[in-house]
């Protein structure tokens, strides 16, 4: 299907047309559909960054969606002068809340992680500078289930970054920062409610109260649930603008989705945008599903733009996925998105100054690189204390059993077919291996120690699968092709392979399935007793 049937198509859908059942289609249908894809051109390729991993910028003044490859769901954005700052929900992962940093909205570099502190979960914040001090207000839930809005400060958004202040604003997630035409400042929470902040941000100076009462879809349009939330607020002009999603953030390709109002006070009334929604997946033919929690930023030449999350059409494995989209302001003072088709380029923002891109995962251990790439899942309170740097190795204390009771150290990935290996060698009575970890329900892996080979399938081990081990130390390789992943592992650090005996399928390692909004990262496991030593760890992106 070429790109103008695809908007004829989506238009015509968008226009009231009868929505395609996801999943399903006609013969007739189908064979149409299969003879339009006959005549497509070539399909667009990512750049090729940092150890092979995808990068959006394509060199030639266009870039192909995602911006950043790869779980970074709802993002939050800051225009700080020419700079730009990001951050994302990090999750179980800690240290957490990793801030990234671009000069041209394409192109961006992790500058370090603003948490260290466990809070349980964290999921949407968001990223402030008030009276220049940085700010990030963070939904958490410390005990998995009760949630309250914490932030932190810094100075300087390299940090230092103060310990975790509960705000005491329970039930609440998804907060977005604003300052009302009266000066003082409020955070807008899903629901959509807000509640006036002190003037330090640090403490709440009112109660919640119903803000708005966002846009409805049609009743027979299939989405998750209705689930208004991921506020994020702007003024322009005499205009405030809120920009909120609905439709469930997972669930069918079709729910997730991007509405708009906009009021002449913080306080309301506020307006439907006639345009609503703003941003949605139409049918699952699309290369990116369940797109919405957006937020609008200036680019650097005074253009528009909108950033969001959304999972990769036959990849929810790698979670959600930031995509940045153009947007133009209209004559009546609303704006709408006019990406189009994003499996193609898109130009550059204008007048942006390209930086660097990623970062390389390969790792010696010669640096602690906590946080922007190695992160416990779900650690306790002491748990950085299970681990020490020695020369060109990163030490890790046994616990647990095994890989279904013990906190991995996990990596997370962007690509959709790479290659990475490990060197670990057991202290003590320890076992270790290297995983594709999504939870503790959730996982496939090659462990061993000292007697045995052992192989994790479905987040179990299979014992039918046990071989001999004879060695305290292993360099163990996975490959994952398109979901299908490989093992194979070496005596000689790496002389010689020996192909694992399993192969395993993990693409419905995600939401959908198994919860938590997570994605299959890389992980490496210490349980046992003793420790186990990770030596020089590699990564490479296999070309499509």
């Amino acid at each position: 299907m070429t790109s103008d049937s695809r908007r004829t198509l989506f238009k015509s859908l968008a226009a009231g047309a009868a929505l395609p059942l996801v999943g399903s289609a006609t013969p007739a249908a189908a064979a149409a559909k299969s003879a339009a894809q006959a005549s497509d051109p070539p399909q667009a390729r990512w750049a090729r960054g940092i150890e092979g991993q995808r990068k959006a910028d394509l060199g030639n003044g266009s870039f192909l969606n995602p911006i950043i490859a790869g779980d970074h769901p709802d993002p939050t954005i800051l225009k700080d002068g020419k700079d730009y700052y990001m951050s994302f929900s990090s999750f179980y992962s800690y240290p957490g809340i990793v801030i990234w940093h671009s000069t041209d909205l394409v192109n961006w570099a992790p500058v370090g992680p603003a948490l260290s502190k466990p809070l349980g979960t964290i999921w949407a914040v968001d990223l402030c500078k008030h009276d220049g001090r940085y700010f990030v207000y963070i939904p958490a839930a410390p005990d998995g289930s009760s949630w309250s809005i914490y932030a932190i400060w810094a100075d300087d958004i390299k940090g230092p970054w103060s310990d975790p202040v509960d705000l005491k604003i329970k039930g609440c997630i998804d907060p977005g920062h604003i300052v009302g035409e009266d000066g003082k400042r409020y955070l807008f929470v899903n629901g959509i409610r807000k509640i006036r902040l002190r003037d330090d941000g640090l403490a709440t100076d009112g109660q919640l109260e119903p803000a708005y009462s966002p846009w409805r879809y049609p009743d027979d349009w299939v989405v998750e649930n209705f689930a208004p939330e991921g506020p994020k607020l702007l003024r322009r002009g005499e205009w405030f603008y809120l920009v909120t999603a609905v439709g469930g953030t997972s669930g069918p390709p079709t729910g997730h989705m991007v509405i708009a109002a906009r009021s002449r006070s913080i306080h309301g009334p506020w307006e439907h945008c006639p345009r609503n929604p703003l941003v949605r997946t139409l049918d699952a033919a699309e290369p990116w599903w369940s797109r919405g929690h957006a937020t609008l930023v200036e680019g650097p030449a005074g253009d528009w733009w909108m950033v969001y999350h959304d999972y990769e059409n036959g990849f929810r494995t790698l979670g959600r996925q930031t995509l940045l989209e153009p947007v133009e302001w209209t004559a009546d003072g609303w704006f709408r998105a006019k990406g189009g088709d994003l499996s193609r380029p898109l130009p550059k923002p204008r007048g942006g100054k390209a930086g660097p891109h990623g970062f390389a995962l390969s790792d010696d251990f010669s640096k602690n690189r906590f946080g922007v790439q190695w992160s416990f899942h779900d650690p306790a309170p002491d748990e950085m204390a299970r681990a020490r740097f020695e020369p060109g190795a990163l030490v890790i204390a046994a616990k647990g059993r095994g890989p279904a009771d013990s906190p991995p150290l996990t990596c997370p990935v962007g690509d959709r077919r790479y290659e990475a290996e490990i060197t670990l060698e057991l202290e003590g009575a320890a076992e270790g291996g290297l995983l594709l970890f999504y939870n503790h329900k959730a996982f496939v892996g090659v462990g061993f120690d000292q007697e045995s080979i052992k192989t994790y399938s479905a987040a179990e081990e299979q014992g039918w699968m046990k071989g001999k081990s004879g060695t305290r130390r292993l360099r163990i390789r996975v490959t994952n092709d398109d979901n299908v992943v490989t093992y194979r592992y070496s005596r000689d650090d790496g002389a010689t392979w020996q192909l694992h005996g399993l192969r395993m399928e993990v693409s419905g390692m995600h939401q959908n399935v198994f919860g938590g909004f997570l994605s299959l990262k890389l992980g490496v496991y210490s349980a046992g007793s003793g420790a186990v030593r990770m030596g020089r760890f590699s990564y490479r992106a296999l070309a499509a």
